[in-house]
C-alpha cells in the first residue's frame, strides 16, 4: 500500500489513488515545454487508513447521509464536527514517515504548496474548484502534516458537502488524496481560460494577471488585468488598478500587502508574454482534449503551471468532418424540449426527421449556414425564424453583421434544401379534409399495435424500422402539411390585416378559441371530466392525495381504489383517459421519457388541482365560453370593417380567413399525437425486448437500451453481445449533459450567440419576450419546473422554462403563463390561446427572475411581463 506517490510515478490509472488534480499535474509535468514545480501526491490509501482507524468518523459519516439537503443548519453541526476530528486524529507513523521521505527527495527545508485534491475534483463531469482548501508557502515537515490533515478535513467543508449532495455524490465514495508541491514565489500570477468563459467561443482565450501570488485573484481580493487573446493576437486588454497583492509571508503561510502606487496601474504582462502563455494553454487543451481551466505563475520570464483543470460548464460544439463555418440552431427550442435526451432517443428522432442534425451535449442541432449564405435561404430563414423566436433571428442577424462569418454565395445559388416541406398549395377550407387526415392517422396506429404483437429479436427491431417509414409518411404528408401552413397562413393574415384596418393587435388569438379537433387542447379539459368523477367521494380524494405525496411509481394504486367507495369510477375514469393520452409526458419526443401510463402518479397533481378548483361540468362550459367568446370577437370585428371604405369586401375577405383558420388550425397539435402514439408502441415492445436481454444475461439493466442507439440496439438484439463500458460512459455523460443549458445558436467555434429583444415599449425593469396569446392578467406566479410537483389555485400564473402538450393540464387552471422558451407556433403559444390565457414566452432567465410567490402582470398582447412586488 502507497501513501506517497512522486509525480513522475503517477499516470490516469492511478486518479482513485490521487484524486483529479494529482492526476492533472503528473500529465502536465509530462507535457513538452510545460514547467510544473515538483512535487508528490498523497494518496487516498492514507485518508482511507485514518477513517478506518477513527471509528467515529464513520459515525458521524452516518448521521450526515441521514440529514435532509436543505438542513443546512444539521449540516453545518455535522460538518464542523467530523472537520475537527480529522484535524486532530494522530497521523499513523508509517504515513508521517513516508511523508518526511518524499519531503527528504524534494528538499526538506523547502517552502511547499499543500494543496487537496479530491477523487470526485476536477474530472470532466463536474468541477469542484474551490471546494476544498489549499495552503501556501508550508515549511518542515510537522507543518506539512498539520496541513495534509486540514485538507482531508476541508472535504467536509459545509459548501463542498452541499455542493456534493447537490452534484449527487457519495460522502462515502468521494476519498482525498492531497498534493504537496514546492512553491513558487511569483512576480505575477493568475488564471487562463483556453475557451471564452463569458461566450465560449473556443479560438477565443482569456487571461486574467495580477501581481503576487494568484490566491488574490482567486479569492476576489482584488481585481486582475484581463486580456482576451485570437490567433496570437492580443484583441482586447483592461489594465485593473492592483492595489492589493498576496505574498509568502517570512513566518510561513500568506499575508495581504499593499501595491506600491507605481506598480498599480502597470500591466502585470507584457501582450508578448500573454501570446506566449496562450501558446502554452493551447498545447495543454490540446494534451487534455478539451479547454482548460488554468492556474499559472511567472518568476523573472518564466511560467510555471500550478493547475489545469477541465472547463466544465461549456456546451459541447456538434462534430464536424471538415474546417468550414457552422451556424447552429437549437432543435429543442422548436420542439419545446431543451433537457438532454439520451443515446435512444437522439437516434430514432433523427430517423423521424427528413432534415440532418448534428448532436451535442444531448441535444440536436440544425445547420443553417448553409442557408444564410444565400439571399434566398437568408430570407427564408430569418422570415420563419423571425416570427417564432425573436431571439433567434436577432442572434442570426448578430452573426450576418459580422460579415467575417459566412462566406455569401454567388447570386442565384440558393444553398441547401430549404427549412420546412414542399411549398404549400392552396387547399379549399373543408373541414372533411382534417377529419380524413385523423382517420387515417388513427386506423395506422392501430394496425401498429396489432402487428407488432408477438415480434421480437430481430425481427421486432426491423419491423420498428420499417414501420418509421409509415410514421414520416403520416408527419410529412403533403395534405398534411398544406393542412398546417393552411391555419398559420389565415391567422397571420388576420393578425396584420386587423392591425393595419382596425389597429386589433393579435385578434386570431380570440378568433381560434375552442376550435375544433385540438387534440391537446381536448386533452387538457378531459383530465377536467376525470376529476368531476372523483370529487363527489372524499375517501378517493384522500387516497390520491396520499399516492401523490407518496410520489409512487407504477399503476398499482389505481387497483387499491376498487376497496372505496367510488374508487371503481375513478379508477376507471383515470384508466380512460389513460387509453387516450397516456402516451404523453414531459418532453416526450424522447422516447424514454416515462410516459403517464407508466408513472400515473404524475398526473394527479393536476387531477386533485381540478378537484379543488372547479364545480361539475367545468369542461364543457370551459369549451362553450371559448366558443362564444370567438363568435363575439367575430361578430364585432366584422361589424367594424363593415363601417370601413370598402368595409363588405374586407369584411367578406376576413370571414373567409375566420372560417379557414377555426377549419384548420385545431389540426396542428395532431401529427405530435400521432407521432408520440407510435413512440409508446415501440417503446413498449423494446422494454419487453430488453426484458429478455436482462433475463439471458445480456444487459444489466432494462434501461441500458436506453443508452443505445436503435442501430447498436438492432446489433446486440442480434449477436447478444453488449459493451459495457459503452453503457456506463454513456450514462456518465448522460449526467454531464443534464447540468448544461443549450444556447439557442451555437457556431463551429463554440460560441454561443445570444440574441436580444430590440424594443423600446418595454417598462424600465419589465422582463421582454415575445406575445403570442393577447390580454392582460395579474395574478400569483407559480414557478414550476416539474410538472408532477404542481400545485396551482385559480388565477395562478404558470412560469417555467418550457411547456409541451404534457403540460396542457395545468393550463386549465392557470390564469396566464409565463416561458423562458416558446415561439408564436410552439405549444404552449397554441394552447394558451385555445384556452384564452394570456401568455408571454421566450421570457430570458424567467425562473430565476421571478420569484414563486411573486404577484407579476403579464401583457399578453405587448409581450412583456412586470413583477409587482
Amino acid at each position: 500500500m502507497a501513501y506517497v506517490l512522486d509525480f513522475e510515478q503517477i499516470d490516469s490509472a492511478n486518479i482513485a489513488d490521487v484524486g483529479g488534480k494529482g492526476v492533472h499535474l503528473a500529465e502536465l509535468s509530462r507535457i513538452d515545454g510545460v514547467h510544473v514545480p515538483d512535487g508528490f501526491c498523497v494518496t487516498t490509501d492514507a485518508f482511507r487508513r485514518v477513517v478506518a482507524e477513527t471509528p467515529s468518523i464513520d459515525a458521524r459519516l452516518d448521521r450526515l447521509s441521514r440529514v435532509e439537503p436543505d438542513d443546512h443548519a444539521a449540516i453545518r453541526t455535522l460538518s464542523a464536527d467530523i472537520r475537527q476530528v480529522i484535524e486532530n486524529v494522530p497521523m499513523p507513523g508509517d504515513v508521517a514517515a513516508a511523508i518526511g521521505e518524499s519531503l527528504a527527495r524534494h528538499g526538506e527545508h523547502a517552502s511547499y504548496a499543500v494543496r487537496s485534491s479530491a477523487t470526485a475534483e476536477d474530472l470532466p463531469a463536474a468541477s469542484f474548484a474551490g471546494q476544498q482548501d489549499s495552503y501556501l508557502n508550508i515549511a518542515g515537515l510537522a507543518e506539512i502534516l498539520r496541513h495534509v490533515r486540514r485538507c482531508w478535513a476541508s472535504l467536509f467543508t459545509e459548501r463542498a458537502v452541499a455542493y456534493r449532495r447537490r452534484n449527487g455524490f457519495d460522502h462515502r465514495k468521494v476519498r482525498m488524496a492531497v498534493v504537496v508541491q514546492r512553491m513558487v514565489f511569483p512576480d505575477a500570477a493568475g488564471v487562463l481560460f483556453t475557451a471564452d468563459p463569458v461566450t465560449s467561443n473556443r479560438k477565443i482565450a482569456t487571461v486574467e494577471a495580477g501581481w503576487g501570488l494568484g490566491e488574490a485573484l482567486v479569492s476576489g481580493l482584488v481585481s486582475g488585468d484581463v486580456y482576451t487573446v485570437r490567433d496570437d493576437q492580443v484583441v482586447t486588454r483592461a489594465i485593473a488598478a492592483k492595489s492589493r497583492s498576496v505574498q509568502a509571508s517570512p513566518d510561513g503561510g500568506t499575508r495581504d500587502a499593499p501595491v506600491e502606487p507605481g506598480r498599480q496601474t502597470r500591466p502585470a504582462l507584457t501582450d508578448a508574454q500573454v501570446v506566449r502563455l496562450v501558446r502554452l494553454g493551447r498545447r495543454i487543451e490540446a494534451h487534455f482534449g478539451r479547454p482548460q481551466d488554468i492556474e499559472w505563475c511567472l518568476t523573472g520570464d518564466e511560467f510555471h503551471i500550478v493547475q489545469s483543470r477541465p472547463i466544465t460548464t461549456l456546451f459541447p460544439i456538434p462534430a464536424s468532418d471538415d474546417r468550414d463555418n457552422h451556424v447552429y440552431v437549437s432543435v429543442g427550442h422548436q420542439q419545446m424540449m431543451t433537457d438532454a435526451i439520451k443515446p435512444l432517443g437522439l437516434s430514432l428522432w433523427q430517423m423521424t426527421t427528413p432534415r440532418p442534425m448534428h448532436e451535442a451535449g444531448g441535444r440536436l442541432f440544425v445547420d443553417v449556414a448553409p442557408l444564410l449564405a444565400s439571399a434566398a435561404g437568408r430570407a427564408q430563414l430569418l422570415g420563419t425564424l423571425g416570427k417564432s423566436d425573436p431571439l433567434i433571428r436577432d442572434a442570426l442577424q448578430a452573426i450576418l453583421d459580422r460579415g467575417d462569418f459566412i462566406r455569401p454565395l454567388p447570386e442565384g445559388d440558393s444553398g441547401a434544401m430549404p427549412i420546412g416541406g414542399p411549398a404549400a398549395t392552396p387547399i379549399e377550407t373543408d373541414p372533411a379534409i382534417v377529419t380524413e387526415l385523423i382517420r387515417r392517422n388513427e386506423e395506422s396506429v392501430a394496425i401498429l399495435r396489432r402487428e407488432i404483437r408477438g415480434r421480437s429479436g430481430p425481427e421486432l427491431l426491423d419491423f420498428i424500422l420499417a414501420d418509421i417509414a409509415e410514421l414520416k409518411r403520416l408527419l410529412f404528408d403533403p395534405r398534411s402539411i398544406q393542412v398546417i401552413m393552411a391555419g398559420m397562413e389565415a391567422a397571420w393574415w388576420l393578425n396584420d390585416h386587423l392591425d393595419e384596418w382596425l389597429g386589433e393587435k393579435n385578434a386570431a388569438d380570440v378568433l381560434t378559441q375552442s376550435v375544433p379537433h385540438n387534440v391537446t387542447s381536448e386533452m387538457g379539459l378531459a383530465l377536467l371530466d376525470v376529476a368531476d368523477v372523483i370529487r363527489p367521494h372524499a375517501d378517493v380524494v384522500a387516497f390520491l392525495q396520499r399516492v401523490a405525496d407518496e410520489g409512487r411509481d407504477g399503476d398499482g394504486f389505481l387497483d387499491e381504489l376498487t376497496g372505496l367507495p367510488g374508487g371503481r369510477e375513478a379508477r376507471d375514469a383515470i384508466r380512460g383517459y389513460l387509453d387516450t393520452y397516456g402516451m404523453r409526458c414531459t418532453g416526450e419526443i424522447d422516447i424514454t421519457r416515462t410516459r403517464w401510463s407508466e408513472r400515473p402518479v404524475t398526473l394527479l397533481p393536476a387531477i386533485l388541482g381540478n378537484v379543488r378548483n372547479f364545480e361539475p361540468g367545468a369542461a364543457k362550459r370551459r369549451f362553450e365560453q371559448g366558443l362564444r367568446e370567438s363568435r363575439e370577437k367575430e361578430r364585432e370585428l366584422l361589424e367594424r370593417l363593415r363601417a370601413l371604405p370598402d368595409g363588405e369586401g374586407k369584411a367578406a375577405e376576413t370571414k373567409r380567413m375566420i372560417d379557414r383558420v377555426r377549419t384548420f388550425a385545431g389540426y396542428r397539435e395532431y401529427p405530435k399525437y400521432g407521432m408520440v402514439s407510435r413512440y409508446f408502441v415501440y417503446k413498449q415492445a423494446l422494454l419487453e425486448e430488453a426484458g429478455r436481454l436482462v433475463r439471458s444475461g445480456v444487459l444489466h439493466a432494462r434501461d441500458d437500451i436506453y443508452f443505445l442507439r436503435f442501430e447498436e440496439l438492432r446489433d446486440v438484439v442480434r449477436t447478444g453481445h453488449v459493451d459495457p463500458g459503452l453503457i456506463r460512459e454513456r450514462r456518465e455523460a448522460f449526467r454531464t449533459y443534464e447540468a448544461l443549458t443549450p444556447p439557442r445558436i451555437i457556431t463551429s467555434d463554440g460560441e454561443a450567440i445570444i440574441g436580444e429583444y430590440r424594443r423600446d415599449d418595454v417598462p424600465p425593469g419589465a422582463l421582454p419576450g415575445l406575445p403570442v396569446s393577447a390580454g392582460t392578467v395579474e395574478g400569483r406566479a407559480r414557478v414550476v419546473l416539474d410538472m408532477a410537483r404542481a400545485e396551482l389555485e385559480a388565477g395562478d400564473i404558470l412560469v417555467t422554462t418550457y411547456t409541451d402538450p404534457s403540460w396542457t393540464p395545468l393550463f386549465v387552471t392557470a390564469a396566464g403563463l409565463v416561458t423562458e422558451v416558446g415561439g408564436l407556433m410552439t405549444h404552449g403559444a397554441v394552447i394558451a390561446r385555445e384556452y384564452g390565457l394570456p401568455a408571454v414566452v421566450g421570457v430570458e432567465r424567467a425562473t430565476r427572475l421571478i420569484r414563486d410567490g411573486q404577484r407579476i402582470r403579464v401583457h399578453g398582447t405587448d409581450g412583456y411581463v412586470e413583477i409587482l412586488g
